[in-house]
């Protein structure tokens, strides 16, 4: 035998869906709120895409500079084992030469005189 809800009961439903929908809206809210701090807070969204720029930024110095050192390192074992790199820097930076050998230096004419001779 089928029986028809009761005001009661009917109600009761009434109230449990209120109850739901408040729930409901409730936890919207809520995550609409850590969405907003996500995108647009501190520590967001936005500094972390700048953080990894900077990262990236400093990965690259890194390398430059430690492929400098790698050849700071390379010249210093050189100069520290061969003959061959101190010979050559003290011909380019201090113009030494052996005692066998001749050093023929070749001027350039001087333009400026050259021009005041002409006709």
């Amino acid at each position: 035998m089928w029986m028809l809800p009761t005001r009661v009961a009917v109600r009761s439903r009434f109230l449990c869906l209120d109850a739901m929908r408040l729930i409901a809206v409730l936890l919207l809210l809520l995550l609409l709120g850590l969405q907003v701090r996500l995108w647009l807070g501190d520590s967001g969204v936005p500094d972390l895409w700048r953080l990894h720029r900077e990262v990236n930024t400093q990965l690259e110095e890194n390398q430059k500079l430690r492929e400098r050192n790698d050849a700071l390192e390379a010249e210093v074992r050189d100069l520290k084992e061969g003959t061959a790199a101190v010979e050559e820097r003290a011909r380019s930076e201090l113009g030494m030469i052996k005692a066998d050998e001749q050093l023929i230096f070749l001027a350039e004419p001087d333009k400026k005189k050259d021009a005041t001779k002409s006709p």
